[in-house]
């Protein structure tokens, strides 16, 4: 169920039909909610099961266009639905594209410790597993990404335009 379904109950919080929070506040491309009414970027629906192909073609089309945000909940609910034994590769291209969501916001903090925590995960995974490319993605490379920006957000501060500073999940 989308957030388009979601109103307002006695709470004044926005629920679902079966009574589940849902904000459908209007989010802009880095996920911040906006005002009732703002326009804001069409929001990812949740629980889509997505093969891994379509989810690595989505994530990489939304982290080009300066959406992280967005990007994570693609690889959310590929942790959410795919198999036990790939959670681990899935949450950690989430904590990635969160990561890079809060650097974009100029959360310095925040955005350092989910990229190192990403990058951590998804070169675990890959060591654990024995697959450094699962479905064509560079797990190295991408980690090697995640920890560079780490390093420079926190040495430079500021605001990390996420469009240009998207990481490319196949070499």
């Amino acid at each position: 169920m989308g957030d388009a379904d979601a109103r307002p109950v006695g709470d004044g919080r926005d629920r679902d039909m079966e009574g589940r929070a849902r904000n459908a506040r209007p989010r802009d491309g880095l996920g911040r909610p906006l005002p009732y009414g703002a326009d804001g970027v069409e929001r990812q629906p949740e629980g889509v099961v997505r093969s891994p192909e379509e989810t690595v073609v989505e994530a990489q089309a939304l982290l080009g266009a300066g959406k992280p945000f967005h990007a994570h909940e693609v690889f959310e609910d590929a942790w959410k639905s795919g198999p036990e034994s790939e959670r681990g590769l899935w949450r950690g291209l989430a904590q990635v594209a969160v990561g890079l969501t809060h650097a974009a916001r100029g959360n310095v903090k925040g955005g350092a410790r989910l990229l190192r925590r990403g990058a951590g995960a998804v070169r675990e995974w890959g060591v654990e597993s024995g697959e450094p490319r699962p479905y064509g993605i560079d797990l190295g490379g991408v980690g090697e990404w995640a920890v560079a920006l780490a390093e420079r957000v926190e040495k430079e501060g500021g605001v990390v335009d996420a469009g240009v500073e998207a990481p490319r999940l196949r070499p």
